[in-house]
Order: structure tokens, then sequence, then C-alpha cells
């Protein structure tokens, strides 16, 4: 059996090797159980490893990390493959590959090739209920986004904002999750423009005085702001393509260029490049005048 396990999904990645070892450990033992990064260990030794024979074990499991790390076992994966004795079973493990090479085309070819992708907001909502009532606990679909939209659409990081939350009160409400979650920078950076374009200007400077109460000083918001603008940039002007393409063409969170989608729909993109064009004189004179930080930002965000 060989396996290889990829994606930009790190938890479900790390959850599915969890249970492949398991599975093996309860029928076999752990004592043919093996960890080998591929770049600290040359292919010879690659070679040996995969080919012997278990030792006082019926079976053996080799857990492979980043192979695209030897550039030498990319290049003889075929031999490589071929070696491994019918004892053995390998799990090789990248987060990523290079799909123009080789490796990644034998891999996809030859092996049992599990992709795991991260989820949309609407995926990652119906994922942490499941999980919650898994977790012996409840949390609605309508709390589930609130969590996400405050939290970021990392699972990992969510489910452990998961287990804190259920740790506190196994019934998660919104109440629950302002109490004990603290709001990442980049999704408050981008609720403040979203009340900015909407003409909410009481709702934009509260926002803007969360972040500045955590200790987080203008130009750092300022930087945020600029990278949601380019962001909300690359959206707009390749809006047509997808939600999907845009995502992997410019190598942003599927979730992100959803939000920024909806954020982006009643703006020309002239607005957007006038946008662009202001955030990027702003950064400047922030940088190389004596001027009121705060002052500017928050005039910057009311008059967009």
């Amino acid at each position: 059996m060989v396996i290889t396990l990829t994606g930009s999904n790190d938890f479900l990645r790390k959850i599915a090797l969890q249970k492949i070892k398991a599975d093996f450990v309860k029928n076999h033992g752990d004592f043919g159980l093996e960890n080998i990064h591929s770049g600290e260990v040359e292919l010879g030794r690659l070679l040996e490893s995969v080919a012997s024979l278990p030792f006082l074990a019926q079976r053996r499991m080799i857990i492979l990390d980043d192979p695209s790390s030897n550039k030498l076992l990319g290049e003889k994966i075929e031999q490589f493959l071929d070696a491994i004795a019918n004892t053995t079973d390998l799990i090789m493990v990248e987060r990523k590959f290079d799909k123009r090479l080789t490796l990644y085309k034998v891999l996809k070819k030859r092996t049992d090739y599990r992709e795991y992708l991260d989820l949309d907001e609407h995926g990652l909502a119906r994922w942490l209920s499941m999980e919650a009532t898994q977790r012996g606990g409840e949390l609605n679909s309508s709390d589930a986004h609130y969590l996400i939209q405050r939290a970021g659409s990392n699972q990992m990081g969510l489910s452990n904002e998961l287990d804190k939350l259920l740790s506190y009160e196994p019934t998660i409400s919104k109440g629950t999750i302002d109490l004990l979650i603290e709001p990442l920078p980049q999704s408050s950076v981008f609720h403040l423009l979203d009340a900015a374009f909407a003409g909410n200007h009481k709702k934009a400077l509260e926002l803007y005085d969360d972040q500045r109460n955590q200790q987080v000083e203008p130009q750092a918001i300022m930087g945020m702001l600029a990278w949601q603008l380019h962001v909300i940039a690359v959206v707009k002007f390749n809006e047509k393509e997808g939600a999907d393409i845009i995502a992997k063409e410019a190598k942003l969170n599927p979730y992100v260029v959803r939000k920024t989608l909806n954020l982006t729909r009643n703006l020309s993109q002239k607005a957007v490049k006038e946008l662009v064009s202001r955030a990027l004189a702003l950064d400047v004179s922030l940088k190389t005048e004596n001027i009121d930080a705060d002052d500017a930002v928050q005039h910057f965000l009311l008059t967009i």
C-alpha cells in the first residue's frame, strides 16, 4: 500500500495521517512504524528502508515527509516505488507538489493520491456544527459563520477555538464567541472596510478604535488595509473568472476571495483604482512626513 497525502488543508491532512497510523498500530503494533524526513536521508538509505523486511513484526509502515525536498528521490521516483517490499506500507506526506515535476505525475498515477483542500465558508460552517455535536456540544449554523468571520478560515485554528468554547459552555453562542475568541486583525480590517464602504462611519471608527486598543499602530492598520485593498483590486479586475480560478491564480484563500467578491459588488474598477492610489499616497506620507497617523488613517476611512 502506497498512499500520498497532500493539499493545503493542514488539519484534514493531519487527521487523515493520524487515522492511518492508528489503524496500523491497532493491527500490527507500533514496532514497525517509522518516520523519515526525505531531505535528511540519502536516496540509497531510503531505498534500503522501503526494501527491508520487517523485524519482529508482520508489516512495516514508513511515513515519508516532504519527498520534494530530496531532488534525487524525485528524479528516481519510479525506481523507488518499484523497490518497496510487499510487507511495507509507505505514506508520503507533502503539503504542495510542483505539478510540473515527474515526482507529482508519478505519485498521482501510481499511488493512492489523496488531496485535502481548504473548505469554503459554508463547508467550514457545516463542519464546525457537526464537529461541535461530535464533541458533545452544540453550535448552530449562524454562530458557526460568525465564528469563522471572527477567527478566520484556518481549520486547525478553528478546531482549537472550538475546544476552547466547548470547555466553557457546551452550547456555543455569539456571546461566548465574543467573550472567548479574539478577532484576527485581518478579519477586523475586512469588517472595518466593509463598514466604511457601507457608509457606516460610526461602526468603522469603533472597529478602528478596537485595533488601537489592542496596541495595533496606525501604520500597521494601514499596512493591513493596503493588503486588503490589493485583494480587492485583484478580485474586482478578475471577477468574471469566478472565485475558484481567482483564488488559484492569485494564490489566495477561496474563502477570502468569496468574501471580497461580495464586498466589491457595488464598486467600480475606477473606484478601486482611486482607492489603491490614495492608500499608496497615504502610506508614503506616513513613512516620510510628520503627520498625525491616527487622524490620517481615520480620514482615509471616512472618505472612502
